[in-house]
């Protein structure tokens, strides 16, 4: 009995202990004596050891290989210092792009050490990487080539040296090229890094000083050279839709890109002027005008439209509508066909019979008063901004009439004249010139003229007939002169040397058919970039004047 009861029980004591050890097993705990735990528990540490030594080794490298590939993330790197552990960098910044390449053997020294020290020798920022010794010694005439005139910083400069020449060179590339403005960075970047804006305004004469680009350009911008004019022929502006009769009007809009012409044909063209397709925008047939005269109000919101007829007209720009004034309250006149309207947009002077100027006012169209010449009125011009109006006619004399008062302020005899035809002013009054039917043309010093003194600063006389319109351009600079009695009759006057452009008006032959025929009209644009000139063909004659940047 006791061998039968006994023998489950040690059954399964051995079932529980062979579970008690598959358990251990799963739980990762060996079975074994003492001894054998103690071994056990050892090898197990010295695995963790050397599995954690393991992961921290990898963590390393992935530090090493981030900060070769990324830069420094976790240990940014400090020059002039050494590295406490082992002397030595565990990585060093790659500059190789900016450092000048070391010989193998001579530089290798000096370019540990400067290393060490934490200075890399470079390249300075806008330095040349090679220059060339023979530019110093060449000299180039740029007198003695025409297209080489313009590189001119003195009207008596010839020779200059080749770097310098150089320089000219990129200058006015930049000149007639100019960078947008979006296209330039806020701040400036030196090897990656911003400047503050302390470093910007240290730097600030350094960063003018290294290049001579933009002084040239500014200073060449204000002064025209005398002698030869730097100009190009363009498509004519009224390629688009030219005129079947002769041209008596051609003026710019304050933008510069509207340009209107008006003839014989009874047609008010507008074109958009660009130089190369000059497109057009509007013709307006007036069927009751041949027009002989038309300009834009200078504040660009009108235009006056006149020929021989007792009325004119007025087209109203923004709501494209034209409306027919006159005849004029209490005149008597059948012909209004000249006019000129002041600089400040209030006031159209124009002329009437027996000596008569009749001022209208541009916002009601309205008579506002009159003044009265001693002899027939054949020219006026506005100055002062429209304070005051200059006349002249058949008795040979200029009167200079204060508008505010509606009185002549002065009356003096235009030297050599018999006959005056046409005037033109500077905007503010400083100088004014006089063309007679003789073909002289006399420019003035208006303050020296009221207070007496007769005498022109400069006399013109290339022409030898009737001198029908002048003009000048918006900085004073250039003065047009204009006779419609023979072809080609169009001078250009250097206003400051009060000489004549050598190369103006261009032979017939450059450019092929380039012939003015009879000259009509001339008109600047707001910046003088171009000058159209209307002819008795029918064309409008365009052309560009490289001296100025802006249309």
């Amino acid at each position: 009995m006791s061998l039968s009861q006994n023998a489950p029980t040690s059954k399964a004591k051995k079932r529980e202990e062979l579970k008690k050890q598959y358990k251990d097993v799963e739980d990762g705990e060996e079975i074994g004596s003492d001894d054998d735990l103690t071994r056990g528990k050892r090898r197990k540490t010295d695995k963790e050891k050397e599995k954690e030594k393991l992961e921290e080794s990898e963590v390393v490298e992935m530090k090493k290989l981030e900060n070769l590939i990324f830069g420094s993330l976790y240990s940014p790197v400090t020059f002039g210092k050494e590295e406490e552990e082992d002397g030595s960098a565990l990585f060093h910044v790659d500059r190789s792009a900016v450092r000048q390449i070391p010989d193998y053997e001579d530089d290798a020294d000096e370019e540990l050490s400067g290393e060490e020290n934490g200075q890399v020798v470079g390249i300075r920022k806008g330095e040349a990487a090679w220059e060339d010794e023979e530019e110093k010694q060449i000299n180039i005439d740029i007198a003695s080539v025409n297209r080489l005139r313009k590189l001119r910083k003195e009207e008596n400069e010839g020779l200059i040296s080749g770097s310098e020449y150089i320089a000219r060179l990129r200058a006015h590339h930049a000149k007639l090229n100019p960078g947008t403005d979006w296209a330039r960075p806020d701040s400036q970047m030196i090897d990656g890094e911003s400047l503050d804006d302390d470093d910007t305004q240290v730097g600030g004469v350094d960063d003018i000083l290294r290049t001579n680009e933009d002084l040239v350009v500014k200073s060449r911008g204000n002064k025209l050279c005398a002698g030869r004019l730097e100009y190009s022929k363009l498509v004519d502006a009224n390629a688009a839709d030219p005129s079947n009769g002769r041209i008596n009007s051609v003026h710019f809009h304050q933008n510069a890109q509207l340009l209107l012409t008006a003839g014989l044909d009874r047609r008010l063209r507008f074109f958009q002027i660009d130089g190369k397709r000059n497109t057009k925008i509007q013709s307006i047939f007036l069927e009751d005008c041949p027009i002989l005269k038309a300009a834009f109000l200078p504040n660009g919101s009108q235009v006056i439209v006149s020929g021989r007829r007792k009325f004119f007209y007025s087209f109203d720009l923004e709501k494209a509508k034209f409306d027919k004034i006159g005849p004029l309250v209490g005149r008597e006149e059948k012909s209004l066909e000249q006019f000129e309207v002041s600089q400040d947009s209030n006031t159209i002077a124009f002329i009437g019979n027996e000596g008569y100027i009749l001022l209208v006012s541009t916002k009601t169209k309205e008579l506002i008063g009159t003044l009265k010449m001693n002899g027939s009125v054949r020219s006026l011009a506005f100055s002062d901004d429209g304070k005051h109006l200059l006349s002249s006619g058949g008795d040979g004399q200029i009167y200079v009439w204060d508008l505010r008062t509606m009185k002549c302020l002065y009356k003096g005899v235009d030297e050599g004249s018999t006959c005056g035809t046409s005037l033109c002013s500077l905007l503010n009054g400083a100088l004014f010139a006089s063309g007679t039917d003789r073909g002289i043309v006399n420019i003035y010093n208006k303050s020296e003229f009221v207070g007496g003194k007769r005498k022109p600063i400069k006399t013109v006389d290339n022409l030898t007939s009737k001198i029908d319109f002048m003009k000048f351009n918006h900085d004073a600079q250039i003065l047009a002169i204009v006779s419609t009695k023979n072809k080609n009759s169009v001078k250009l006057v250097h206003v400051p040397s009060l000489t004549v452009f050598s190369n103006w008006p261009p032979p017939n032959s450059t450019p092929p058919n380039s012939t003015m025929h009879y000259p009509r009209c001339l008109d600047f644009s707001p910046g003088s970039g171009f000058m159209a000139m209307g002819n008795a063909a029918g064309k409008v004659l365009l052309y560009k004047l490289h001296h100025y940047q802006n249309a």
